[in-house]
């Protein structure tokens, strides 16, 4: 049977995508796999940074409140003003996990003086970075 997820935009239930069930605890192998998460999951750590800084948030959610009210004296305004802050945003998320890997790499791509320890952490870190890249 399928799982299902409450889809809060239309107030309804839908089946889970992949993306779903791996932001509910689930990796993509394991859901490969059937096992429902038994094994390591790729889920972000619980005290992963957040997608954007909290007043960087904030301020995408005060421009979506006036996209969305100004939708009523303006619809086609509204929708371009809306597709112009969802691209800013996307391309400002694609700019972040640009760097983070850019960081996460230079934590291992020292040659052959990384030490076993150094390359597991690193692939923690990877494996934390790869579930928020899922969870988006």
């Amino acid at each position: 049977m399928a799982e299902t997820v409450q889809d809060q935009t239309l107030d309804r239930d839908r089946p889970a995508s992949t993306a779903d069930l791996a932001a509910a605890g689930n990796s993509t192998e394991s859901l490969a796999r059937g096992d429902g998460g038994a094994a390591e999951n790729t889920t972000p750590d619980a005290g992963a940074a957040p997608l954007f800084p909290e007043n960087e948030a904030g301020e995408l959610r005060r421009r979506w409140d006036s996209v969305q009210a100004s939708f009523v004296d303006e619809p086609r305004r509204a929708v371009e003003q809306a597709d112009e802050l969802v691209a800013n945003a996307m391309k400002r998320l694609a700019e972040t996990f640009a760097n983070e890997r850019a960081a996460l790499e230079s934590q291992w791509d020292r040659g052959d003086s990384v030490s076993t320890e150094d390359l597991r952490l690193a692939l923690q870190r990877y494996r934390s970075f790869f579930g928020r890249l899922l969870a988006v």
